[in-house]
């Protein structure tokens, strides 16, 4: 049995990361949690009602024109 040397190591890291990077990428385009971040989109406008109000009705737009 070998030792596993640095480039071995670094490759492997490589691999690890980049799997978690596309496992990230599924969950976040994934459609049930489309509702969710939509939610959450509208967040930062969530103590200011005239903001939201306009957020809302600028995202309604939108998924109609889709």
């Amino acid at each position: 049995m070998t030792a596993l040397d640095i480039g071995t190591i670094r490759g492997l890291g490589t691999v690890i990361v980049m799997a978690a990077f596309i496992g990230v990428l599924l969950w976040t385009y994934s459609g049930k949690r489309k509702q969710r971040f939509d939610e959450d989109a509208l967040l930062p406008f969530a103590d200011d009602p005239m903001a939201k109000r306009h957020a809302e009705q600028e995202q309604a737009s939108r998924s109609n024109n889709a």
